[in-house]
Formats: C-alpha cells, sequence, structure tokens
C-alpha cells in the first residue's frame, strides 16, 4: 500500500523535475511513510513519484518507480495484486523462465505488461490498485484503477497543458500549475449524497478515474503536448451480473454444497489476502460482514488474530459488547477503544486534513479512531466492507421495496398530484399536525415531519423505481435550492447498469456497487486508515466473490425479510446464533446529540451566516433553517447538516487551493 503521484509538462532539466515530483510524494508521505523515488523522462517533461508502505518484500527490490527487466516500462504502483503468484507462475508457463529481482507484486505486474500488453494484464489482476505505467517504447502513459474502487486515482489537465494525477488531490496541489475551480455542480451532487460521485471531483479540471477501468495519454508528435483517449472499461459490474445471472438455477444446488462453495470461495480470498510481511489483525465491529471474515482469518491462523473495535458511550450506538464476545468465543486478541463526545470533538478539526475532498459520512470519525489505534499494533487490517451490496444486506432495501410496492400502485398522474398537494403545505403546517397527532404517537412531533413530507413528496412524483431509490438516500433532496448555480442530476452510467436486476433487490444492490461502496465506504476507509499508513483489505468485494454472490438466487440473498441470509449461515458454522442475530446497527454514531452539545460551538462558527455567504457557493438561508430546528430538536436534519459542516470546514483548510 502507497501513494502515488505524477505529471506529464514542459521539457525541464532533470533536477528540477525530480525534485517537484518528490514534492509531490511528500504531500502524501502518510500513505508511504518508510520510503521514496522518483523517476523522470526529461526531455518530455514526464515524471512519476512513489511513497512506499512497505508491506510485501520489504528488501530494495521491492522498491518503487520499478523498471520493467526489458527496460520498456516505468511503474508506480499502489496497492496490493493477491494473486501476483499465480500471475507470476502463469507468466513463466508461456514466455519461460524469468530472472526474478524478488518477489514483490510490482515486478510480476511489469512482466505482464511487457509479455501481455495492459488489457490483458489488468484482466489477470485481483487485488486492488491504482497504478501509473510509463512505456518509453510507445512514449505513452498508463493510469489504471482496480474494479471496485479500492484505490483512489485522481487526474487532471491544468490550464497551462500539464497533466497532474495522484493518489490523493493534495498530491496535485504540490504542483506550481495546479489551478482548481469548485465545480458548482460536483458541490451539489456532495450536498446530496454526502460525497462527490466519480468521475467527478470537487473540481471543475479534475477527475476521478472510474474503477475498472484505464486511460492511455501519448505524446503528440504535431502538437508537441500530449493527447488525452478516453478512459476505457477492462472489467464491469454490467457484465458481472449478466453472467452471473447466466448460471443461476444449477440443478440440485442445495444450502449446504452452496455453503461449502461459499466458504471455498471466501475463504481462500481471505487466506490472499492474509499474506504480509508485517503485523496483521481485523476491524470487528460484532456485524455478521466483519465476524465472518475474523472467523475465517482464524481459522487459518497460527496464532490469535487481532482484532479492534470501537465503544461509544451512548449506549444506542455501542456494539462493542458484541465484538468482544464473537472475539471471545473465536480466541482472538481483541483490543477495544471508546469515543465520547470530548472524543468526537478533538478529532473533527483533523477530517478536513484527512478528507482532501470534501467527505461527510459521519462514521468517518469512529473509522478514523479506530484506523488510528489499530496502527499502534499492526499495519495490515482486513475489513468486513462490502457485504451489504454483494449479499442484500442493507435494511432499506426492505423500506424501500415495501414503499415502492405500495405507491406504485396508484396512477403516477394521481402520485404527482398528491405530491404537490403536500408541496403547497408550508413547513408550520406539518409541523402543527404532527404535535396535534403527538398524543395519539409519542414522538411524532421531533420526528421532522416538514422535512419527512417533502421527501415523501420526491418518492410519489419518481416516475419509476430507480429515481425513487435515489430520492429515499438523497440527504439535501433539492441540492439546487442550496448551492448557488449548482445542479444534480442521477448518473445514467449507473441507473443504468443497476436496471439489468431482476428484481428491486438487485436493483439497489447494483447501484450501491457503483456508487455508495466507491464513492462513499472505500473512500472513508481508504482516508482514514493511509492517513495513519495503515494497510485495509475488504475480501468481500474480491472479483471472485462478487461474481459468486451474482450467481446465487435472490432466495440465499434473503428470506423471511432478513438480508445476507448466506452470510448468517456461514457465520453460523463459526459462531453460536444467539452471538451475532439480532438488528443491524451499522457504524452509526451519536452525532445528533453531539451536535447539540459538545459541537455545538464549533458548528456555530462555521454555520455563521456571514461565513456561508462569504464565498458565494451556498445559500444561508436554508442551511440556518435547518441548524435551527436541529436545534429545536427536530429529527433528520443532523446528517444535513453535517453535510453542510465538512464543507465549510473543508474549504476553511483548503481554500487557498482554490480559484476565487
Amino acid at each position: 500500500m502507497c501513494g502515488i503521484a505524477g505529471f506529464w509538462g514542459r521539457s525541464a532539466p532533470q533536477a528540477e523535475l525530480a525534485s517537484l515530483a518528490q514534492a509531490m510524494g511528500d504531500a502524501i508521505r502518510h500513505r508511504g511513510p518508510d520510503a521514496h523515488g522518483e523517476y523522470v523522462e526529461a526531455d518530455c517533461g514526464l515524471a512519476l513519484a512513489h511513497r512506499r508502505l512497505s508491506i510485501l518484500d520489504l528488501s530494495p527490490a521491492g522498491a518503487q518507480p520499478m523498471a520493467s527487466h526489458a527496460g520498456r516500462w516505468q511503474i508506480v504502483f499502489n496497492g496490493e495484486i493477491y494473486n501476483y503468484q499465480k500471475v507470476r507462475a502463469a507468466l513463466e508457463a508461456e514466455v519461460g523462465q524469468i530472472a526474478w529481482r524478488g518477489h514483490s507484486d510490482t515486478e510480476v505486474i511489469l512482466a505482464a505488461l511487457e509479455a501481455w500488453g495492459v488489457e490483458r494484464t489488468l484482466k489477470a489482476l485481483d487485488g486492488m490498485f491504482a497504478l501509473a505505467a510509463w512505456d518509453r517504447a510507445e512514449r505513452r502513459l498508463i493510469l489504471a484503477r482496480d474494479r471496485l474502487g479500492e484505490k483512489p486515482l485522481y487526474w487532471g489537465r491544468m490550464p497551462d497543458g500539464t497533466l497532474l494525477f495522484g493518489s490523493e488531490l493534495r498530491a496535485l496541489f504540490a504542483h506550481p500549475a495546479w489551478q482548481g475551480e469548485i465545480d458548482r455542480d460536483a458541490l451539489a451532487a456532495f450536498m446530496r449524497n454526502q460525497c462527490v460521485p466519480a468521475p467527478r471531483s470537487i473540481f471543475r479540471n479534475v477527475q476521478k478515474l472510474l474503477p475498472g477501468h484505464w486511460l492511455e495519454i501519448r505524446s503528440s508528435i504535431a502538437s508537441s503536448g500530449i493527447v488525452l483517449g478516453e478512459p476505457q472499461a477492462y472489467w464491469s459490474l454490467h457484465d458481472a451480473m449478466l453472467a452471473g445471472q447466466a448460471g443461476r438455477g444449477s440443478p440440485g444446488r442445495g444450502l449446504e454444497s452452496t455453503l461449502d462453495d461459499f466458504e471455498r470461495v471466501l475463504g481462500n480470498v481471505v487466506e490472499e489476502q492474509m499474506l504480509a510481511d508485517v503485523p496483521l489483525g481485523a476491524f470487528l465491529s460484532g456485524g455478521i460482514d466483519s465476524s465472518l471474515i475474523v472467523a475465517l482469518m482464524q481459522r487459518r491462523a497460527s496464532r490469535p488474530v487481532k482484532t479492534f473495535t470501537v465503544g461509544f458511550d451512548a449506549g444506542e450506538f455501542d456494539e462493542s459488547a458484541h465484538a468482544r464476545e464473537i472475539a471471545r468465543h473465536l480466541g482472538c486478541e481483541h483490543h477495544e477503544i471508546r469515543l465520547t463526545g470530548a472524543d468526537a470533538l478533538a478529532v473533527v478539526p483533523e477530517m478536513a486534513q484527512i478528507y482532501d475532498e470534501p467527505f461527510a459520512d459521519a462514521s468517518q470519525l469512529p473509522t478514523a479512531l479506530v484506523a488510528r489505534f489499530a496502527r499502534q499494533h499492526v499495519t495490515v487490517a482486513l475489513s468486513g466492507d462490502g457485504g451489504d451490496e454483494m449479499f442484500s444486506g442493507y435494511s432499506r432495501y426492505a423500506i424501500a421495496a415495501d414503499v415502492w410496492q405500495r405507491i406504485a400502485k396508484l396512477p403516477l398522474a394521481v402520485r404527482k398530484t398528491l405530491a404537490a398537494g403536500i408541496g403547497v403545505v408550508p413547513d408550520g403546517g406539518w409541523e402543527f399536525a404532527a404535535r396535534c397527532l403527538g398524543p395519539l404517537r409519542p414522538g411524532l412531533a421531533s420526528k421532522a415531519p416538514a422535512d419527512k413530507a417533502r421527501r415523501l413528496a420526491m418518492m410519489l412524483a419518481a416516475p419509476d423505481f430507480a429515481h425513487f431509490y435515489e430520492a429515499l438516500l438523497a440527504h439535501w433532496p433539492q441540492p439546487e435550492a442550496l448551492v448557488a448555480g449548482g445542479r444534480w442530476a442521477p448518473s445514467d452510467r449507473v441507473l443504468g447498469t443497476a436496471a439489468l436486476g431482476r428484481d428491486h433487490f438487485e436493483f439497489m444492490q447494483a447501484h450501491d456497487t457503483l456508487a455508495y461502496l466507491p464513492d462513499d465506504i472505500l473512500v472513508k476507509v481508504d482516508r482514514a486508515a493511509m492517513a495513519v499508513s495503515l494497510e485495509t483489505r475488504a475480501p468481500l468485494i474480491d472479483r471472485r466473490v462478487l461474481e459468486f454472490a451474482w450467481s446465487l438466487p435472490p432466495s440465499f440473498k434473503r428470506q423471511s425479510g432478513q438480508g445476507k441470509w448466506l452470510m448468517r449461515e456461514l457465520l453460523a458454522r463459526h459462531v453460536p446464533r444467539t452471538l451475532f442475530e439480532r438488528p443491524k446497527q451499522g457504524f452509526a454514531v451519536p452525532l445528533e446529540d453531539w451536535l447539540r452539545g459538545p459541537l455545538r460551538d464549533w458548528a456555530e462558527n462555521l454555520l455563521a451566516p456571514e461565513k456561508l455567504a462569504s464565498h458565494g457557493l451556498l445559500k444561508p438561508e436554508p442551511i440556518r433553517a435547518c441548524w435551527e430546528a436541529l436545534q429545536k430538536g427536530q429529527g433528520g436534519m443532523h446528517y444535513r447538516i453535517w453535510d453542510v459542516l465538512m464543507f465549510q470546514a473543508w474549504l476553511e483548510a483548503w481554500g487557498g487551493k482554490v480559484a476565487r
């Protein structure tokens, strides 16, 4: 696990280019504190930078940038290729004995590029990665990213023509050619989704390379510059879904044989991901996903697995006791840290530094703290991320399917009329109605009735389930009313693939695999962990697990209203059901209480109307109304406010890098 960066611009003296590349690498030193290296092609103005976190092959033979054996390719690579030994064996079987310098996966990638070319190489790799490879023979630069987007890669062309790329935006900031203007549409998408969805970034002229894609940049002799190609897909969820659906319904496929297959596939992936030359452990929340990963790790470990969890003083959010019991049953070496409101206050100012692009999933707070805690003991940690997307686990799936089934019985014209009627009722009317109904249904008055009414109106007016689900997920349902000049629209790329789902549950799984997983969950964990130089690995989103999951009939994922059914059955082989069969909590935090308590003064400062108005990006009125409603006890407002706070904090931290 490392950090990469680089640029391609005007020719300059080698020492100058190397110094610029090192500055870009140093900006992401936290991703790789063990060593650094640079490669320069002075005549064309290209430079590659690498920061190394040593995990495999700790010797100098694993150092980067690394040249291929024939010298054609130079590479900087961030991530881990879990099947690299199989790729290595396949190469030797095809081209003969290779004089390997070490035993790193990076060297195997280079040998594959020389023997197989770009696309075949990428298709052969199972792992998490972002890479930049320079082809000296054809004078072209290749940027590529893993299938589901575990590892980040930003790229963009500056006004002077310089191409910049890096694992994080701060690497691009370090180059003197950097210029960035806020993309107001991306800001609107952030306010709706609590993250900036790929391929957008928060800046107009910078993109995220989409998961499963590669990009070719070539030297242009005619213009003495560079020519950007179009990102190309080497893998797609679209194809994986179709292949999985086509293979369903094998005769005689019973529960026990399917469980055996699942344990073999996931167990092999876990075993591969336990490979490391440094201390290794796992996050353990006590939920289905992480418990299953830890159980399979412990079966393959020669000593107790080190596990890490975070607890909260607020009891309704605290799952640490469950994690403790599961760790005890499995025989793990368990470590636990507790999070209070005071802890949150201490770590909140760090969020804008950890996330150099606006990011507002509130579980970033405990994620950052548990990553820091784990790093005191290990260098690599496995996680249970991805189980909900692969095996239909989110509780919102059942809610969404049920609500849509009810409202879809009404003709669209009727639903639009009802939505319009809801829209003309002022907020005070809904709050008055809730107060009147309060004696009949205690707590109703504090459950944000006006907000719920507006959201219901959007759902009623949805022409189909896709737009209904987008409305259900929205934080600020109409970000145009909040972001000056910003517009939001759902992604045709996401909706088009998700539409291949054979029912609403499969639609939501595909939607979240393409959007929520890479843009939110994986960003949250990558930045929080790499901020403290901790490598994280997620076995449940390995390609082989994904393909197995999509080959299953829906009944193996959901039964009796419960998701992740097959995961539960497999976990029951290793852990008593009494230790894990309980309502799903997720990695939630008592954010609402914190914003009314220990975080209130900090938030008030960032939400001051004059501060909101000063940059001309956000409209103060709806934000202040939301903040005041939150302080009055109206529920459902804290996530919206957190979106604004995280953007404001980011702007204070990185505003000097924003064009005015």
